[in-house]
């Protein structure tokens, strides 16, 4: 049995069955039954249920919200927005697949030859807790609009998502096997990798448990995409919009109570504005409000397990033990639930935990840097390399943007995903693209066709 654990107040929401060995095999054969069938289908015929599925999400949007909220904590309001931005990825590549996927013909010594796209077969996805909607779109809308078929397996802490989102399927009359969902504890999911039925995996998590899985996949041949941990700099440079950059990371610092890999975990500061930047965002953290997350007027709610909330307190802990500056929160609150304050640290320097190991809670770490250049080395100063946002003037944020080592780059704006564009990292960050033109060809068969006769 899983445990679904409130993070609200501690107690038990729901015990949920594993599936035994045989509802496994029962789920993996229909997709691998169903992939014979559904890779024949026309991209009209795939958008025509990925439209389905979204407009079930928009339509239940208040029910489906809540589940997340009482499940790993995130705010109501985030909610809405996550369930919502899924639905926006299947419709996204509802409507672009097709283009996304068109054959590439390229001129050689063949009477005619081009590249086409097909899929693989049963892609496993496995899954996190902390967006559990919309990194299952993320996941699933490409690779089913491009002809594969999915076998989804969340967080043993979310099954209650996972089920919502496999009934969103069925409702919307999706054939048996296409989005094949799986309740497994976490020991089960090598057995899923290795299973010869399973053509390609996609993992969001860490990097520990990515390179696992790495492994795993690597050892069976088979294609994977990783998106695994970050620590994300935003550097704010002296010539930047202080009280605009100020919003935004206070934002990015703290969506779904700072447990995202793409928020901005080093704020590097120029020298000149350090001071000045530090006192607009204490002025921003202080304002928000740590509580039910149920209510609509909470900004940030627990962390969505105790130990993670016992981990990020050690990483604050030891940071100010080297000396680091709590300018706020920094203690356990009393109390049910695995809530964590809002929390400000200053002076904190690249040899420091918080700016070393990646930290998942609403925690901002601020770091000094003299100028620019400075500032560049503390950002590539990681394992890491996810995201990273640069406040300054455009061309000189554009200009930086080469020489930061990271997956994607804003310059004078939030990190975010988004169905348009693709997302993923390098170094201990992954490998691999998701989403926009580049996700939907990581799960395919670039097929090269040569047709005859030879030009002379």
């Amino acid at each position: 049995m899983l445990d679904v654990i409130n993070p609200t107040t501690g107690t038990l929401l729901e015990r949920v069955p594993v599936d035994t060995p045989d509802v496994v095999e029962r789920k993996l054969a229909e997709a691998r039954s169903a992939f014979d069938a559904w890779r024949r289908t026309s991209f009209a015929e795939r958008a025509g249920v990925l439209r389905t599925v979204a407009g079930l999400m928009r339509e239940r949007v208040d029910d489906l919200a809540p589940i997340m909220t009482r499940e790993m904590g995130k705010p109501i309001g985030e909610g809405r927005g996550e369930v919502l931005k899924a639905a926006w990825a299947a419709e996204h590549y509802a409507e672009h697949a097709e283009g996304y996927l068109a054959e590439e013909h390229i001129d050689s010594d063949a009477s005619r030859s081009w590249v086409q796209y097909l899929p693989l077969g049963p892609v496993l996805g496995i899954l996190p807790w902390n967006a559990p909607f919309w990194l299952a779109f993320r996941f699933c809308a490409p690779a089913l609009m491009a002809g594969n078929t999915c076998v989804m397996k969340h967080d043993p802490h979310t099954p209650l998502s996972a089920r919502a989102i496999a009934g969103l399927f069925a409702d919307a009359g999706a054939p048996a096997g296409v989005m094949a969902h799986v309740t497994v504890a976490t020991p089960a999911v090598e057995a899923l990798i290795r299973d010869p039925r399973i053509q390609a995996v996609s993992f969001t998590g860490s990097d520990r448990a990515g390179a696992i899985v790495a492994g795993i996949a690597a050892s069976e041949i088979k294609p994977a995409v990783l998106e695994l941990g970050g620590s994300d700099p935003a550097i704010v440079l002296a010539d930047a919009d202080l009280e605009e950059a100020a919003r935004v990371i206070c934002l990015s610092r703290i969506i779904n109570a700072g447990q995202s890999c793409i928020a901005a975990k080093r704020i590097i500061v120029e020298h000149a504005v350090h001071d000045r930047f530090a006192a607009l965002l204490e002025e921003r953290l202080g304002a928000l409000t740590v509580g039910d997350p149920l209510d609509e007027g909470t900004d940030v709610g627990p962390i969505a397990r105790d130990d993670l909330r016992q981990e990020l307190h050690r990483q604050v802990q030891r940071t100010v033990d080297q000396g680091a500056t709590v300018r706020m929160g920094g203690a356990v609150p009393p109390g049910d639930g695995f809530f964590y304050p809002v929390t400000m640290l200053t002076e904190v320097t690249p040899a420091m935990c918080a700016a070393r190991e990646e930290t998942f809670g609403p925690v901002a770490v601020l770091l000094r840097a003299t100028d620019a250049d400075e500032a560049l080395r503390i950002a590539n100063d990681t394992h890491y390399g996810l995201g990273a946002s640069v406040w300054t003037g455009t061309e000189r944020g554009v200009a930086m943007a080469r020489d930061l080592f990271a997956g994607q780059v804003s310059v004078n704006g939030i990190v975010k995903t988004d169905p348009r564009l693709p997302s993923g990292g390098i170094r201990r960050s992954g490998y691999g693209r998701e989403l926009g033109p580049h996700g939907i060809r990581e799960f395919v068969n670039a097929q090269q066709v040569w047709v005859g006769p030879a030009k002379g």
